[in-house]
């Protein structure tokens, strides 16, 4: 399921929108519990969890060097939001009857070059989550999956410039 673009006044909104049949508690393990979080992101670790709290990019490159991000918005379960470079990343959690509707939402200030990469990135870690919640862990991350999403993306983002 492809994300939609949306342009705003002063930036864009990417929105993913995943219907899970896991429980919105599950979801929410997935997305805090460091055990769980870094076998579908494996560069994110929550150091502290709450509003104004703080998560690690881990360069994962052995010098164990990371970027410190902030957390600018959290409501246990339903709700955690974090800085990402200059833009923003929201994931909101809502029950269903059948499960749980997980929306991911980055706020970018503008288009570039790497935004189709980005977005085939989260398009992929969100597979990986949901592949998670069904009990299949992926040793590595998928890049030829990844291509197939990049090209996707780049014709969206090349569409979205257009209008």
């Amino acid at each position: 399921m492809l994300a939609i673009i949306q342009k705003q006044q002063n930036n864009y909104v990417v929105k993913f929108n995943r219907p899970l049949s896991h429980s919105a508690d599950a979801v929410w393990a997935v997305l805090t519990e460091n055990e769980k979080l870094q076998k579908w992101m494996n560069n994110l670790e929550i150091i502290d969890l709450r509003k104004n709290g703080k998560i690690h990019f881990n360069m994962n490159d052995e010098t164990n060097a990371y970027k410190e991000i902030a957390i600018t918005d959290y409501a246990e379960k339903e709700v955690l939001e974090f800085d990402w470079g200059k833009d923003t990343v929201r994931f909101e959690l809502s029950p269903t009857d059948n499960g749980s509707i997980l929306v991911l939402l980055e706020t970018i200030g503008g288009l570039t070059d790497h935004t189709p990469k980005d977005l085939a990135g989260w398009h992929i870690c969100l597979n990986l989550l949901s592949d998670l919640l069904n009990g299949t862990v992926h040793e590595k991350f998928p890049m030829e999956e990844w291509q197939k999403w990049f090209a996707e993306y780049k014709q969206l983002v090349d569409a979205v410039e257009e209008i």
